[in-house]
């Protein structure tokens, strides 16, 4: 068979696909932070200096979940781009970059290694560059959507490098004195 599917079809295939993409994106965000603790409530990161470009706190739940639910209809459009060149390496490229954007609040709230997280950051931030670029290609709509999670990562790395910068002497795993008896 080689018929081309109708238009209806093809929404009808991203609906569906969207309504996987979309909350479970945005199930293992939520997942990431709270199983990293990633609150204004955390006490180390609390007790850290931030800096003055810091948002305000409840702004990181809402445009997280803006983001990631924009990165569930990307993915979606990527999926059902049946046929389009370069579709295996935008999917692939956008599956490294959510793996990389899930391991940055463990590292950096978790393990309070705020370098190692910057370090997650920098190479995140290229490979979401490349993951735009490529979803642009395969679909102009999903690259689109893309866009401003890149802008948002582009953010969170200045806000962890001014973090680190302000609080050289937090970078690292708490470690906590105990006497010997």
């Amino acid at each position: 068979m080689t018929e081309i599917a109708s238009p209806s079809q093809l929404r009808a295939s991203f609906l569906r696909w969207s309504l996987v993409t979309v909350p479970g994106i945005v199930l293992l965000g939520f997942l990431s932070g709270v199983v990293a603790g990633s609150t204004a409530d955390n006490p180390w990161f609390s007790a850290l200096t931030k800096p003055g470009t810091y948002p305000p706190p409840q702004t990181f739940g809402i445009v997280w979940t803006l983001l990631y639910a924009m990165m569930g209809l990307a993915l979606a459009l990527l999926i059902t781009a049946r046929g389009a060149g370069g579709r295996g390496l935008a999917i692939g490229l956008f599956i490294v970059q959510l793996g990389l954007n899930l391991a940055w609040s463990p590292v950096f709230f978790a393990m309070n290694r705020i370098s190692a997280a910057l370090g997650v950051l920098l190479v995140l931030d290229a490979v979401l560059l490349a993951t735009v670029i490529m979803a642009w290609r395969v679909r102009p709509r999903a690259g689109l959507l893309l866009v401003p999670y890149l802008c948002w990562c582009l953010f969170a790395t200045l806000l962890n490098w001014q973090i680190l910068q302000l609080n050289p002497d937090a970078d690292g795993p708490v470690v906590v004195k105990t006497g010997v008896i």
